[in-house]
């Protein structure tokens, strides 16, 4: 923001003599050094139109108070010439009631007065008046009774009536009139330029910069500063290296508000390197130069360099000052000092700034990253004035803490306390909802927002959205989604994000099609939309979007790129995930843990093993998510040993207390390798209670290695936790199918029936051309049914000539063989592999996904199928993936 000098601006108004007007203005320029100033010697004093009145047209009254005066009692002296007395006295009534700050009565004066009793100063009075006490309406009239006296608007009387209207908010109108002026009065440039900065409109305050330059209109130290501020806004770095050598050509190299300015014009381009040379050749350095540096330094993630040139300032003896000690606490908090902070604490009591509301807020701030949450409360307990931003300082701390209850608790007393929320708040409260996954919350505050007026502008829209996802209504969230009139990438990428989060990948898909319609996508966007690829194994549509990864250059972009492994892993192309996984310059925790969990999917246990071995040996620590996905790896591969010992090595080696999904899958590692009494022993003495997953992984074991009278029992607990999921009824049944006990798979089937619960139906799909073909159990609808049945039957008939015996348990019907290989033949995998054999062309891997865990006898069909017809089949089921080829599946028949 520009500042004019109040020496040059706050002359008095009042008609000049000669020798008054050339001490005024002396006086204003020895004070100002504002050179661009119009200045008057021995040629133009005479020239009143040049030189006094283009001073007073900006004049800011001083007195410092106000009182209402009537014509009865204003003290006019009279002059012995009758008409020059009269035009005197009225114009000495209205500048009098304009010293006083009389609005009304200056402005009824002016308009009982003939236009021929006026003088220009009089008009610049109480258009001044008018500008002091924004009264946009009185000076509108004043223009009014200017234009229909006949006064010619130009000069000074130009400006003031710009100066008018810009004070009082209304620049469209007083950049009408600037337009109409020709003048070269920098001053008038340089406040036309600063209002729309101050609006954010900087492309307009940079074409009038140039339209200035072009005009011949010299600029001064103040018209650069804010240039400066407008590029650096709009991160023109080129731009701000241009007038940089301008500046400098121009002579005002040696200024120091112009250098500051560029200093922080280079640091807000992230010109690091630029704006230290700047300060290191700068001979004559101000306080404001040291705090651009703290500042600059801060801000492009620097703190410890900031601290450094902080330090050196008291080294110097450098004074420092508010906004000195505001830089420094932002950087302890950034770095987490919380000594030094303190120190600096201390420093602002003793300065007697302890009391300041932004230097307390900034420590709250400093308290609370630096995790001192009691230091933080004390310091706004203690503020006697507290604003929106401490209220939203003391939540944030509290939601950092994960005192989500208190943070929302802190938000309704704001309110009470008669505080009106902004829109950091409002956001704030909200996040605290999220991250409580309190749905009902976060809609009491939706309601509080509604009930009392709070405006919802696009930030809390999109963190109303997230909200919703996060607690799981994406109903909601899409709901308030509609209600935005004009969505931001933001507001698509929370969409996006949320339905992929919360399995809805087909909604994220149609979204993201939408959105390429309205919106342009970012790096953000394609992390949000790869996971609804993977979670669909839509690969075609994967490759479609890595491609436009590719030539966006995105790629580069850390989360995206583990979002492009991690899509490939769960599309079953896991030879692209590996050499993506290679190609990564810089790999972090995620990138590690995302291709150990893909190799444990796709059962490759020992490399899984050997990647968490190159991690570790990268000087990466594994946390809690990547221990489940290496002992996932182990349990689905059988390694027994290794699995026991990572298993140890999380309390022994890196202090993480095992979680319930850590013991589900070391009771799933000792299941499947036979160890079932043990599992059992291991479920009886774990120091948390067990839940329906580990249960359940126990009865897979017992349906692998056949051990009815274990499952029994192990049964009735995964029935008592889940009594509604029908998928553990179905396991049951199938470990008394295999061992023909069809009384019990009957009594199951009556005690579904009782209890009113459905199975869910099979279905799986595959992909062809960028389109998906879902078939379900026994599909008989679709076009190619007959073709595909035909083919299964081909398929099934030289199996049997081969010595294959189909697996009829699977069918869970007691029937003849007949009836039961019917009923397995429409399994839906069969289907669905059938299509990809008669659809896709040679060479082409066949991929498909399944709702369900495959079936044995699906099992060995895909075996079959692919040393028969020489094709690869990738099969994805809700526990891992198969990948069949010439006869043999890397799972081992081991799932």
């Amino acid at each position: 923001m520009l500042v004019f000098p109040c020496s040059l601006l706050a002359l008095p108004l009042q008609r000049h003599t000669r020798q008054n007007s050339v001490a005024h203005i002396t006086m204003a320029i020895s004070l100002t050094n504002f050179s661009a100033y119009p200045t008057c010697n021995s040629h133009d004093i005479d020239n009143k139109a040049n030189c006094a009145r283009p001073l007073n047209c900006f004049t800011f009254l001083g007195q410092s108070s106000r009182t209402c005066v009537s014509p009865s009692n204003l003290d006019v002296p009279l002059s012995t010439r009758v008409g020059a007395s009269y035009l005197l006295h009225e114009n000495a009534k209205i500048c009098k009631f304009c010293e006083v700050g009389d609005v009304r009565n200056a402005l009824e004066l002016l308009k009982m007065s003939q236009k021929s009793e006026l003088d220009l100063d009089t008009y610049c009075s109480i258009l001044q008046l008018c500008a002091e006490h924004k009264c946009l309406q009185e000076g509108k009239m004043v223009h009014s009774i200017i234009s229909s006296n006949g006064m010619p608007i130009e000069g000074g009387l130009g400006a003031k009536l710009v100066f008018m209207y810009v004070t009082c908010g209304a620049l469209k109108e007083g950049r009408r009139i600037f337009d109409q002026l020709l003048n070269d009065k920098v001053f008038l440039w340089n406040l036309m330029m600063s209002e729309y900065a101050k609006i954010g409109d900087y492309r307009e305050s940079i074409y009038l910069f140039k339209k200035m330059q072009k005009l011949g209109v010299k600029g001064n130290s103040y018209t650069f500063s804010c240039v400066l501020k407008c590029f650096a806004a709009l991160g023109r770095v080129k731009e701000c290296k241009r007038i940089h050598g301008y500046i400098y050509r121009l002579g005002f190299g040696s200024y120091n508000t112009v250098v500051n300015s560029l200093i922080a014009a280079y640091f807000k381009c992230g010109g690091v390197d630029s704006a230290h040379k700047l300060f290191d050749e700068l001979s004559d350095r101000d306080v404001v130069s040291w705090n651009s540096m703290i500042s600059g330094c801060v801000m492009n993630g620097f703190s410890h360099r900031g601290l450094e040139f902080f330090i050196q300032m008291l080294i110097l003896r450098v004074g420092v000052d508010l906004a000195t000690l505001v830089n420094a606490l932002v950087a302890c908090a950034n770095i987490g000092s919380l000594s030094l902070g303190r120190a600096l604490h201390g420093h602002g009591v003793k300065a007697s700034l302890g009391r300041d509301v932004m230097l307390n807020n900034t420590l709250l701030d400093m308290y609370s990253k630096c995790g001192n949450l009691d230091s933080a409360i004390q310091v706004f307990e203690k503020m006697g004035q507290t604003t929106v931003v401490s209220w939203t300082s003391v939540i944030a701390a509290y939601i950092r803490e994960g005192l989500y209850d208190d943070a929302i608790r802190l938000f309704y007393e704001m309110g009470s306390k008669g505080i009106n929320a902004d829109v950091y708040a409002m956001t704030s409260v909200l996040h605290a909802c999220a991250c409580s996954n309190s749905l009902d919350s976060g809609r009491d505050v939706h309601n509080y927002f509604i009930k009392n007026n709070m405006p919802l502008s696009l930030p809390v829209f999109n963190a109303l959205m997230d909200m919703y996802a996060k607690c799981g209504s994406m109903e909601e969230a899409h709901l308030a989604f509609s209600q935005i009139p004009v969505k931001d990438v933001v507001s698509w990428n929370t969409m996006i994000g949320g339905y992929s989060k919360n399995s809805l990948p087909n909604e994220a898909l149609k979204l993201f099609a939408e959105m390429q319609k309205e919106s342009r996508p970012d790096s953000v966007t394609m992390a949000c939309i790869l996971p609804a690829c993977g979670s669909l194994a839509a690969l075609e549509i994967g490759k479609g979007i890595h491609g436009h990864i590719l030539r966006n250059r995105y790629s580069s972009d850390l989360h995206v790129a583990n979002a492009i492994v991690d899509m490939y892993v769960k599309c079953g192309s896991l030879g692209h995930a590996h050499v993506l996984f290679n190609m990564m310059p810089e790999k972090d925790l995620i990138s590690w843990t995302v291709m150990i969990t893909g190799y444990g999917m796709h059962g490759f246990g020992n490399e899984a093993v050997a990647t968490f071995q190159k991690m570790r040996n990268a000087g990466i620590k594994p946390d809690e998510i990547t221990f489940t996905s290496i002992l996932y790896a182990c349990s689905h591969s059988g390694l027994l040993n290794e699995g026991w010992k990572f298993f140890d090595s999380m309390t022994s080696e890196f202090s993480i207390e095992p979680k319930l999904e850590h013991y589900a899958c070391m009771v799933d590692l000792l299941a499947r390798t036979g160890n079932l009494s043990k599992a059992y022993r291991f479920i009886k003495t774990m120091p948390v209670k067990p839940d329906a997953t580990i249960w359940g992984a126990l009865l897979c074991g017992c349906r692998i290695h056949h051990d009815v009278e274990l499952a029994e029992k192990v049964a009735e607990h995964v029935f008592e936790l889940e009594p509604e999921n029908t998928g553990y009824y179905v396991l049951l049944a199938n470990i008394y199918a295999e061992e023909e006990k069809w009384e019990e798979v009957k009594k199951l089937r009556e005690r579904i029936g009782k209890q009113g619960l459905k199975k869910n139906p099979g279905c799986s799909w595959i992909e062809v051309q960028g389109k998906f073909t879902i078939f379900i159990s026994a599909d008989t609808a679709h076009p190619q049914a007959k073709r595909i049945v035909s083919l299964l039957k081909s398929l099934r008939s030289k199996m049997k000539n081969e010595g294959y015996s189909p697996r009829m348990r699977y069918a869970l019907i007691n029937g003849d063989d007949t009836e039961k290989e019917v009923a397995l033949c429409g399994h839906s995998e069969k289907l669905a592999m059938a299509f990809g054999i008669l659809n896709l062309p040679p060479g082409r891997i066949i991929r498909v996904t399944k709702n369900l865990r495959v079936c044995g006898d699906c099992h060995e069909m895909a075996k079959f199928m692919s040393k028969t017809t020489r094709r690869e089949i990738v099969l994805r089921d809700t526990n891992r993936f198969h990948h069949f080829k010439d006869g043999f599946c890397s799972c081992k028949d081991f799932w």
